[in-house]
């Protein structure tokens, strides 16, 4: 509930940017899939789209949320693509389709692999 509060203290004033920081991070699964849903339905409604930076260790959380996703490593950016999917999104639909599984593939091995 605190984590719900949070976000919207963080939308009232009606930012054009925001800087999110792991804000799931501390969330057991069944709240950040909730929260998840609360933030895309919070999107989907907006009369005008807003920034976000969004930071997460979560790929699947990328691919959900995201227009597009950078990934770092080796202090540089390894990826930086854009997500191929249209909004809204449903995130238990999603991981469903083969193409999900590549894009997701793709960005882990990305991530752990070494130059």
């Amino acid at each position: 509930m605190r984590q719900r509060v949070a976000l919207a203290r963080t939308l009232a004033p009606d930012p054009e940017l925001l800087l999110m920081d792991e804000p799931f991070a501390a969330l057991d699964a069944l709240t950040r899939s909730s929260v998840r849903d609360l933030v895309l339905d919070i999107w989907a409604g907006e009369a005008r789209r807003k920034t976000v930076l969004f930071v997460t260790h979560d790929l699947t959380e990328a691919l959900v949320l995201a227009d597009r996703v950078i990934t770092l490593a080796d202090g540089g950016v390894r990826t930086d693509l854009e997500v191929p999917y249209g909004r809204p999104r449903d995130q238990r639909a999603l991981p469903a389709r083969a193409d999900y599984q590549a894009l997701y593939d793709r960005l882990r091995v990305d991530l752990t692999v070494a130059d």
